[in-house]
């Protein structure tokens, strides 16, 4: 066996997460690599949760409609998801609870009282899922110290109980297939939310700073756990408000900083962004998007605030706007903003989503790449010290307070070189062209790296072009039909050059997005570039290989 689906559903408040990711864990211990969908409403309790757990010993990035295991906590998950179940699927259910209409449609059933066993080993209704954990592992033919191993990792404090709620609904079932183990090693799982967050340390990151807020709430909770560990101040303020104007003053006393949002705290956020864009102060905003307007949908994903990301804010700055694909593409992304923000001391915007940020990867960090820290210019003392000295770049030498002999003058307002607040028409033209400057030599910095992704049959004259978590399910969909993959990672500055290139020989280009309106085909049509069609989806749930594969086939012919 090569690859397995497996997803497991049930009520809000039954550990869906956890148990989604024990499940990863059990068949990434044999070398498989994995990918999870997480699908939950905005409910601490009720509604219906479910994650799909991919494994496959090749990379996977996207999801797959179809399952091979259905694990149902409850009769609500059996009804919502028969539909994915194929001939030779295995559904493990619990039998103390009545299915209504009996399964026919799959060739292996294992009905595993799971109540029953809850209720005799006197445990937590919640170790129902480590029960049904339990009956799977048997089922794939997992042996039972692989299963225990796993459970005694999970679970330091309630090993026993969960040992023994496990073993019993494992010697309740049948092994129906055997998952082989892959010759490959193991991979640590990491979510994209936590791949950020270790780029932004490997970057430099002395202080984040957030108001918890879907999908990038995950962030600030990892940090702080690693906040001793790493040394890094994690900070959580009354408002957006205050987390931008908080970091901006860090950034002004040299700390490196970034921080964390969604749509609607990005809007609370616009002013600070445009104080970062004429005070020079660097910052990092990693933006997580989920549908809107407004509160939208705060648990699902979509790709609707590109627009927004490029131009927030009142009047004209040069900003840095990166949109990573999967979890490496993160880690890297994060560490490239950090630099590049106390480089060019620009706003740099980490354009991330939910599917995305709080999907669990396989990560391998030697496919990150070698970024190593830079510091920013600094003032070397020869001269008197101006914030805003002009330079060709645009890049002044900096100085932070308490540094002898600099007077360090920051200003929202305009200002000369000193930072003192001018309104004449001549200097309010030259400083306006040295921060627009920053752009140009960006622009020539990034040339040097690899800012459009380019997979799939490059000799194909039908591409897919997408963005964001879209990478995965894109690649998958074009192997599959032998067409080409375009993604734009670097999407401010864009880089038309590179992007031109990449489209030498295509003669039909079809954009796929999670959004209504093509967000990144009305940026390149702005670039000269015209897209023939477009695959749009935003229900906020994002695309799964089977339903993209018969969506370009319709597009295709």
């Amino acid at each position: 066996m090569s690859e397995l689906s497996v997803l497991i559903g049930g009520k809000a408040g039954f550990g869906i997460d956890k148990a989604s990711l024990i499940i990863a864990s059990l068949v990434s211990r044999l070398g498989y690599r994995i990918y999870i969908n997480r699908d939950y409403p905005s409910l601490i309790r009720g509604g219906h949760t479910f994650s799909i757990i991919r494994a496959s010993t090749e990379k996977v990035f996207a999801h797959r409609d179809s399952i091979d295991v259905l694990l149902a906590l409850n009769q609500e998950t059996v009804e919502i998801h028969k539909s994915r179940l194929k001939s030779a699927s295995i559904l493990i259910y619990d039998s103390d609870l009545t299915v209504s209409h009996p399964i026919t449609c799959v060739k292996y059933a294992a009905n595993i009282p799971l109540s029953t066993i809850i209720k005799e080993e006197h445990a937590e209704e919640v170790m129902r899922n480590t029960c049904i954990i339990g009956a799977f592992a048997k089922s794939v033919g997992i042996e039972w110290d692989v299963l225990s191993a796993i459970i005694k990792e999970f679970f330091p404090k309630e090993i026993e109980q969960n040992l023994k709620v496990a073993r019993r609904a494992f010697d309740a079932a049948k092994e129906f297939t055997k998952i082989d183990r892959s010759s490959r090693d193991r991979l640590p799982l990491v979510t994209g939310n936590e791949a950020t967050a270790l780029g932004l340390i490997r970057g430099g990151l002395e202080s984040y700073i957030s108001y918890p807020m879907t999908p990038t709430s995950p962030i600030l909770h990892y940090l702080a756990s690693l906040s001793e560990e790493v040394g890094v101040k994690v900070i959580h303020p009354e408002s957006e408000i205050s987390v931008i104007m908080m970091a901006l003053g860090m950034a002004y006393c040299g700390e490196k900083v970034a921080v964390g949002t969604s749509g609607g705290g990005f809007c609370l956020m616009t002013e600070g962004l445009s104080f970062s864009g004429m005070a020079e102060l660097p910052v990092v905003i990693v933006l997580g998007q989920r549908p809107g307007p407004s509160t939208g949908l705060p648990t699902y994903s979509c790709q609707t605030d590109l627009h927004f990301a490029l131009n927030a804010g009142q009047g004209e700055f040069t900003r840095f706007v990166i949109a990573p694909g999967d979890a490496e593409e993160a880690y890297s992304a994060a560490l490239l903003a950090l630099n590049i923000a106390w480089k060019y001391q620009i706003p740099a915007i980490v354009l991330t989503d939910k599917a995305m940020g709080e999907g669990y990867y396989s990560f391998d960090m030697e496919m990150c790449g070698d970024i190593k820290e830079t510091l920013p210019l600094a003032w070397d003392r020869k001269d008197p010290y101006k914030r805003y000295s002009m330079t060709e770049t645009g890049i002044s030498a900096v100085a932070f307070p308490s540094e002898k002999d600099a007077i360090i003058k920051v200003n929202s307002y305009e200002h000369d070189e000193s930072g003192l607040s001018i309104e004449d028409a001549a200097t309010t033209i030259k400083m306006q062209d040295k921060r627009l400057r920053k752009e140009k030599y960006l622009a020539m910095e990034l040339e040097g790296r690899e800012c459009v992704g380019v997979y799939g049959n490059k000799k194909s004259a039908t591409a897919l072009l997408c963005w964001g978590s879209n990478k995965g399910v894109c690649i998958e969909v074009a192997d599959a039909l032998g067409l080409k993959v375009i993604q734009p990672v670097v999407i401010s500055p864009f880089p038309i050059k590179e992007f031109k290139k990449s489209m030498d020989g295509i003669k039909k280009l079809i954009a796929v997005e999670n959004n209504a309106t093509g967000q990144l085909a009305r940026l390149i049509g702005g670039h000269g570039i015209s897209v023939n069609e477009t695959i749009l989806k935003y229900d906020g749930r994002n695309f799964g290989v089977e339903e993209l594969t018969d969506r370009v086939r319709k597009v295709i012919g």
